[in-house]
């Protein structure tokens, strides 16, 4: 056992240690901090009967909301509130699950689960352990269980309808019909093998081709898209040209603060300053940056220099509000200050645009919106992330080598390949690493 730590999940010790506290029954609360109008606790796990029989003294129908009221330990009344309760393995963690919707005071909510906590068998659930069970018991897969992670975090109404999509089951249901593909295919190639003592036994079927053909192609389209991490950070947009050319002015009306310091003294800006914000429901993410030019007057200037030009090579769009011709290729010409009589005119600006009068902004961040939702996942639409391309990806190649083998028994290990990457994916086969770091992003009670 050299090399493998004792307290690594993956050893004997982790292993028993997981599995006793999978059969805890947990509890916490689901809802929001208190105070609120309504706290709800959740119970879930083999005794969360028996804790709802010792705080209310009842027994209750099946997914019906019943007025009932809680009592601790020694039996005074906390609280009145309603309990629903979900008998496993049709709850949300496929195990025996209770509701108790309380009132949502501070002093409520802690009474309910100091309760609860002097019950025998009863812990309080880890962040994320509700929908881990939920993933241990088949209620959902890992993508899933990554969807419904993304949902959580969303703050753009993009991730949430591209979020909600992963959590509904697309892209699950998409990678449960590549996987049947796969192995039908399979099956096809188990045929060959078995029959190879037989003349043209190794010619595979027309089928064969066709599907695997059909395979690489969907495949190829989905992972072609789009990919979900681009919603994190938004479309990268970089305001650049050389000192006082109006780049911060521009750069706060457009994020509507006073987030860069503006003035008529050249060389004012002299970092990357960022800030993330939603358009029209779309995460945006605005860059200003130091003056360009030349020669730095000084070593911190210098620096904010390099620092700009390397934001351009990660920009999505990047607005020049230089001379006119001088910006990166594929640059917008901006002509940052219509209201300034005496500026030099840029004679075919993209967007003429005034940060004091308001002029062209609309239009310029209409433009944006619009470009943004070409290289961002669409609204609704299953997008994977860094961990599902990957997997995807390598599902991908196998069956493009399959395509190109004429070895059956090295197609069908490329199929083999391609299956387990799928498997992968949907969290058939995962590790205890992988799995604590995904549901670690959960807060206590979900």
């Amino acid at each position: 056992m050299r090399g493998i730590r004792r307290d690594h999940p993956n050893n004997e010790q982790g292993f028993c240690t997981r599995m006793i506290r999978a059969r805890d029954t947990i509890f916490a609360i689901s809802s929001g901090s208190p105070p609120a109008a309504i706290g709800i606790v959740r119970v879930s796990g083999p005794e969360a009967q028996r804790a709802l029989t010792a705080l209310t003294g009842r027994s209750f129908t099946p997914r019906m909301a019943v007025v009932s009221q809680f009592r601790g330990p020694s039996g005074s009344i906390l609280d009145e509130g309603l309990v629903l309760w979900f008998p496993g393995p049709k709850s949300a963690t496929g195990e025996d699950c209770a509701e108790l919707h309380c009132h949502g005071g501070r002093a409520v909510i802690a009474a309910v689960c100091d309760a609860l906590a002097a019950i025998d068998g009863l812990r309080p659930a880890e962040p994320g352990e509700f929908t881990r069970r939920a993933f241990s018991n088949g209620r959902i897969d890992l993508a899933q269980a990554e969807g419904l992670a993304d949902l959580l975090e969303a703050e753009t109404e993009l991730q949430r309808a591209t979020a909600m999509a992963n959590a509904e089951g697309a892209l699950s249901r998409y990678v449960d019909e590549w996987r049947e593909g796969v192995l039908r295919c399979s099956a096809q190639i188990e045929a060959v093998l078995d029959f190879s003592d037989e003349e043209d036994a190794t010619d595979l079927p027309a089928s064969f081709t066709r599907e695997l053909s059909q395979l690489i192609d969907e495949m190829g389209t989905y992972l072609a898209r789009p990919k979900s991490d681009r919603l994190g950070e938004g479309f990268r947009v970089v305001f650049a040209g050389p000192p006082n050319s109006g780049k911060s002015t521009l750069f706060n009306a457009i994020v509507e603060s006073e987030a860069a310091i503006t003035s008529p003294i050249a060389g004012t800006t002299r970092d990357v300053i960022e800030r993330a914000i939603a358009i029209a429901g779309v995460p945006f993410t605005f860059v200003d940056t130091a003056g360009l030019r030349d020669r730095a007057g000084e070593e911190i200037e210098a620096l904010g220099i390099e620092r700009a030009r390397a934001e351009l090579a990660r920009a999505d769009v990047v607005a020049w509000l230089g001379a006119e011709g001088q910006g990166p290729e594929g640059a917008l010409e901006i002509d940052a200050r219509s209201d300034v009589a005496d500026r030099v005119v840029k004679q075919s600006p993209d967007y003429r645009l005034s940060a004091v009068s308001g002029e062209g902004l609309f239009d310029f961040k209409r433009m944006l919106v619009n470009v943004a939702m070409k290289s961002l996942p669409k609204p609704g639409m299953a997008a994977l992330n860094a961990r599902q391309h990957g997997l995807l990806g390598e599902a991908h190649d196998s069956l493009a080598s399959a395509q190109e083998g004429s070895d059956p028994l090295l197609v069908g290990e490329d199929l083999r390949r391609a299956r387990l990457a799928l498997d992968r994916l949907i969290g058939r086969t995962t590790t205890e690493d992988m799995l604590d770091a995904l549901f670690g992003r959960f807060c206590i009670g979900k």
